[in-house]
Formats: C-alpha cells, structure tokens, sequence
C-alpha cells in the first residue's frame, strides 16, 4: 500500500480519501473487510463519517472516504492496532492503493486523482458542490426555524443578530458532523460522475 501524505495542521477536520483496487474474484471477502474497517474507526473518538462506492457490481476499484474531527484523531486511529490488524487482514484483498487528505469541507468533495491507473477523475464541479450543501442546509434550516418559532417562547422577539447567531451555532455542527457526510455518500455517484471526453 502506498505512504500516507503528511498530516495537515492538527485544529482542522481532515478527511482521508482513499481509491483501492480489488481482487475482482473476491468482492464478497472485500465488502466484509471494507465494513469492518468502518466499524473500527467508529468506535475512535472523532469519527465524523465514512462512505464507499464501486464504479459497477464487478468493479474492482472502490472509492472510500472517512473523516475525524482533527488531525490528531485521525493520527490515533491510523496508528493503532486495530487498523494495522485490520490491514493485515485484507493484505491479499488489496492490489493497491492511493491516499489524500483534505481539509475543511473541500474534503468531502475531493476525488482521488485516478480511477484507474492512468486514467484521470476530476473532483465534482463547484455548482455541485453548492447544491449538494444546499440540499442538506435548507431542510436542516427550515427545520429549526419551524421548531424555534414553534416551540421556543420568545424567540420572535429576540434581536436578528441573536437570533442568526443561535441558529448558526446550532446548525454548524450539524452540517459538518451529520448532514452533509449524509448527503455527499448519498450523491456521490452524481458528484462523482465525470464529464464526457
């Protein structure tokens, strides 16, 4: 498997974007390992969020992507013994393998640079980037304000600034912990798919 890239700077979420060629002969062995390895880094402090996808049934690349709060978290995971024996596990399932990291939220987006060796894959353009955040942040932000108006006494009365600053500090999280790793691995066949030659 190739050498991680450095880790960035440790106060940043970091998400870790991985493209793994398959045995094709042994899908059914890799999809077990594949979700083992999820469920393991689930269980570490500053788990945000994994996903995974095949080009078809038969394919044997496979694009994963998971992110932890900090470059720090991420570090504790990667060099555990869970996931070195978790590798060693599926050392003859794997051909090879290419790794990034990302930061922020460009990281959700970001696609391996290669789909298959030498061919290239763009990462999704900007306009699907920014209907895939609004997908998730407006059902999220109509959801709050139908609830806080609803249901929390006052609220109509307080100053706008107070009001945007509440509603920000509570959806925030929630976009970037929850809703938005939900809605890239729901539309990561879109995202993903690239543009005719």
């Amino acid at each position: 498997m190739s050498t991680p890239e450095p880790i960035p700077h440790a106060s940043a979420s970091v998400t870790v974007s991985i493209s793994r060629w398959v045995d094709p002969n042994r899908i059914g062995e890799a999809t077990e390992w594949v979700q083992a390895g999820m469920d393991l880094a689930h269980q570490y402090p500053g788990f945000l969020g994994s996903g995974w996808v095949r080009a078809s049934e038969d394919s044997g690349h496979w694009q994963m992507l998971y992110r932890f709060s900090t470059a720090q978290r991420l570090a504790a995971w990667e060099n555990s013994i869970d996931r070195s024996e978790w590798l060693h596990a599926g050392r003859d399932l794997v051909l090879d393998a290419r790794e990034e990291k990302r930061t922020g939220i460009e990281g959700w987006f970001d696609a391996p640079h290669e789909a298959e060796p030498g061919i290239a894959i763009l990462p999704p353009p900007r306009w699907k980037q920014a209907v895939s955040i609004w997908l998730g942040f407006f059902p999220l932000n109509l959801a709050f304000t139908l609830l806080t108006t609803t249901f929390v006494p006052g609220w109509n009365d307080l100053w706008i600034v107070t009001k945007v600053l509440l509603t920000t500090f509570v959806l925030t999280p929630l976009m970037a912990y929850i809703v938005l790793p939900w809605i890239t691995r729901m539309l990561r066949p879109w995202l993903q798919k690239q543009p005719r030659a």
